[in-house]
């Protein structure tokens, strides 16, 4: 399931973010992929586990866990501190359109200081408005077709880490993005997708006509699905 979520952050935090990167020192993005990522990757990224990361990485993890629509979609069990990139269409004066080829996510991921955790979903929380870069479209690849996405700064989308992707390249301007893995406490996401608009319906319909029991037997379903689903 690929879900867009508007408004993780705020326009004053994209903002305030934006500019501490601005200063940033910045790294080959190949240094945290392994031998098949690094021959189709062509970024830059914040240091793993420098301060700025995690200062940053901070703040964005709390703005995804308090909002409702993330935490009702993903279900989220164990999240890893957030990446930040940066994707330009040419990079000390040589055009280049940084990209990152197809490839998938791998399944196990651990960072300095955090469990290792197994990748059920993926998230991108987009710093750079549309209209300051041609290109860099995140394109997620599955059954039906290419889907190409390109948010609003300070909103995310996510989708399941199963899935074959690629930044396609940047050809004006320049792209920032945070970018994070997420172990669910459901890991099929077949089935995280049901709970999810199961989830979705109750909310609507408790706000159109109250607590009512048909009501309180739905919530029943979604919480014993969830017990029997759950692996925590």
């Amino acid at each position: 399931m690929m879900l867009h979520i508007p408004g993780v952050l705020t326009p004053a935090q994209v903002k305030a973010m934006r500019a501490q990167l601005e200063a940033a020192a910045w790294v080959d993005g190949r240094a945290s992929v392994g031998s098949q990522g690094a021959q189709v990757k062509r970024n830059r990224q914040l240091p793993e586990g420098s301060p700025l990361a995690l200062e940053l990485g901070q703040a964005v993890s709390a703005a995804l866990m308090a909002h409702p629509l993330f935490f009702s979609s993903v279900l989220p069990l164990r999240v890893l501190p957030p990446f930040f990139n940066r994707y330009a269409a040419s990079v000390d004066g040589v055009q280049g359109g940084e990209h990152y080829g197809p490839h998938v996510d791998g399944a196990i991921r651990s960072q300095r200081g955090a469990a290792p955790v197994r990748t059920d979903v993926s998230c991108t929380v987009f710093l750079s408005e549309p209209h300051e870069y041609d290109g860099g479209e995140l394109s997620v690849i599955d059954a039906y077709g290419s889907h190409d996405v390109k948010l609003a700064a300070g909103d995310a989308i996510v989708y399941p880490s199963t899935s074959v992707h690629e930044v396609l390249p940047v050809t004006r301007g320049e792209r920032v993005a945070s970018f994070l893995w997420v172990q669910s406490m459901v890991r099929d996401d077949a089935r995280r997708a049901m709970l999810f608009e199961l989830d979705t319906h109750i909310q609507a319909l408790r706000a159109r006509v109250g607590d009512t029991p048909e009501l309180v037997g739905l919530t029943g379903h979604y919480h014993n699905l969830l017990r029997m689903w759950a692996e925590t």
